[in-house]
């Protein structure tokens, strides 16, 4: 795999999509520090061991979850390699049970495509559609994670940047919960 790493954003702009660099454009607006690694197109999370180890920090799995009448969105952010099971995200959420999304969902309220599911896509939810979850096992980390809103960009920025000041940039709050690993099946 052909990867470059850089201390922000990647040096070659020309190539990038409106969606990636509106995700450079406000992480630099707000005085976040961040690095990147741009790869070939990473689907699965198998895939994007190789950029972890580049990038020197786990990625996070992304859910985009709904309800079953579609009104109601999550995004859910878990470890790569915790199971996940919709049956114990119900509960402390009180909702009912939750599916994954739709791919026209996605790309209506995050302007991601299936295989870049990202929190940077939050920026583009301007109506707050979309409630933010976060299992407490992805913060015992330093650094999140994630895609720039496409799936051959990765990048590394720290929690507290993150939680301080992009959610609230983007007017998104956030929920922890404690999901058991499926593998669990309580």
């Amino acid at each position: 795999m052909n990867i470059k790493k850089y201390e922000g954003r990647p040096k070659d702009d020309l190539s990038r999509s409106a969606e990636e660099l509106a995700v450079y454009d406000l992480l630099d607006s707000l005085g976040i520090t961040y690095q990147t690694v741009c790869h070939a197109p990473a689907y699965t999370m198998e895939e994007c061991e190789v950029v972890e180890r580049e990038l020197g920090t786990p990625i996070c799995k992304n859910l985009f979850l709904c309800n079953r009448q579609q009104t109601d969105y999550y995004l859910l952010l878990i470890p790569g390699d915790k199971i996940f099971k919709t049956k114990f995200l119900s509960a402390p959420l009180g909702c009912a049970r939750l599916s994954f999304a739709g791919a026209e969902a996605m790309e209506s309220l995050l302007r991601i495509k299936p295989g870049s599911v990202s929190p940077m896509g939050l920026m583009n939810d301007t109506e707050q559609r979309i409630r933010f979850v976060i299992d407490r096992d992805v913060l015992s980390t330093v650094d999140l994670g994630c895609h720039p809103c496409v799936n051959s960009s990765t990048l590394r920025i720290s929690w507290e940047d993150f939680l301080n000041k992009f959610l609230p940039a983007v007017h998104h709050e956030y929920t922890i919960v404690d999901l058991p690993d499926g593998r669990e099946d309580v």
